[in-house]
């Protein structure tokens, strides 16, 4: 009986003591934590919708708009002309860049010039007695006729019976085949055909040239032309003559040329349509890398904004009241770094840099307003001090 009455109580007690716990732990209630509101600075700007270009960046190397290749085409030894035949060499027009060896060529022209002249020597009696009213013309080309210079052109016939009795006399063969022998005397001196820089020499003073040699390449400085390749769904609003802003690869030189050619085809494979730019300045070079940025098209009442700034692709962060809120927008037209859009209105305030984590209801700040906070704060805690 002593040991179930003993084993009653310690049950009892605990049991009791069980209960006490619980009672107690009920009884205690935790704090609730106080959440702290987290305040964001941000900058704004904002909205005022203009008309926004849309600016197409393309970027090539400068060739020179005037380029000769120079090529003989007779044969004969590279004579000194005063000025040495080397790369970088400038030339005005009509100075003499080459001159070939031509003494047995000229010889053989001098003859065919003598041949001609004794002809028409020949012919001058029967042109007394038979056509007396032309020889006068024919006896006034002899005495002006300069053997060392190029043939004058034969006076022009009376009549047909005078013009038959000269070619007759094989002088109108004699004459074109002596024409044809000055023109080939000619191409023994290559002239430069405008003011411009030699920029590949291939011969030097002394060579021996053949006929189809490649001699060099000539270029007009001051006037390049760029070639950028744009894609065809901008083709329709390139224009021949519109101004273009072109840079150089550090973006430290800005210069203005202008669309000159537009291809007429796209090519195949890219897509693309090959435009031409023509730029002048004497600071250029041949080869220069440049960057342009063409106008293609004008899109109204839209704002430029960072792509960065775009949420789920149509969406942009605005503030109102102090909160973020998200605004659906309309992208026009997306570039590297920059996106066109519509359907903000005019004094909306958007962000201007991407808030990490931001989310719709967000409490934000503006800068100016953080700083006038801080200004007021700072203004009374010195009130205090004193």
């Amino acid at each position: 009986m002593r040991k179930i009455i003993l084993g009653i109580l310690a049950l009892l007690i605990i049991g009791g003591a069980i209960y006490a716990s619980k009672v107690i732990v009920d009884s205690k209630t935790a704090p609730k934590p106080r959440v702290k509101k987290e305040v964001k600075i941000i900058t704004t700007d904002t909205i005022t919708n203009s008309t926004v270009s849309i600016v197409i960046p393309a970027n090539g190397n400068l060739q020179a708009k005037r380029r000769v290749e120079l090529f003989a085409e007779v044969t004969g030894v590279f004579k000194p002309t005063g000025i040495l035949f080397k790369t970088g060499q400038e030339y005005r027009a009509g100075q003499n860049m080459i001159i070939i060896e031509n003494s047995e060529f000229y010889a053989q022209v001098q003859s065919s010039r003598s041949n001609l002249n004794n002809q028409i020597t020949a012919i001058m009696p029967d042109l007394r007695l038979d056509y007396p009213s032309s020889y006068a013309q024919w006896q006034s080309y002899l005495d002006s006729w300069d053997m060392n210079t190029t043939t004058p052109a034969l006076p022009q016939p009376i009549d047909d019976k005078e013009k038959y009795f000269i070619t007759g006399r094989n002088i109108y063969t004699t004459y074109y085949n002596i024409k044809n022998l000055e023109s080939r005397l000619g191409k023994y001196r290559i002239r430069a055909p405008f003011n411009g820089v030699l920029t590949e020499a291939m011969v030097t003073e002394g060579t021996l040239i053949r006929s189809g040699q490649q001699l060099g390449e000539f270029i007009q400085t001051g006037t390049y032309e760029l070639q950028v390749a744009i894609s065809s769904e901008f083709a329709g609003f390139l224009k021949v003559g519109e101004s273009v802003e072109l840079k150089n690869i550090s973006d430290a030189k800005v210069y203005t040329g202008k669309v000159s050619r537009i291809n007429g085809k796209v090519d195949q494979a890219s897509q693309t349509i090959t435009t031409v730019i023509e730029v002048k300045d004497d600071n250029l070079k041949e080869g220069m890398y440049l960057t342009a940025n063409l106008d293609a098209q004008k899109i109204e009442n839209a704002i430029e904004i960072n792509r960065s700034l775009l949420q789920n692709e149509n969406q942009l962060f605005a503030v109102e009241d102090g909160e973020l809120v998200l605004k659906t927008i309309q992208p026009v037209h997306f570039s590297d770094k920059k996106v066109v859009v519509k359907g903000l209105e005019n004094g909306t305030v958007i962000i201007t840099q991407s808030v990490p984590g931001a989310y719709e209801g967000m409490i934000v700040k503006t800068e100016e307003q953080a700083a006038q906070e801080k200004a007021n704060q700072t203004e009374t805690d010195q009130s205090a001090i004193k």
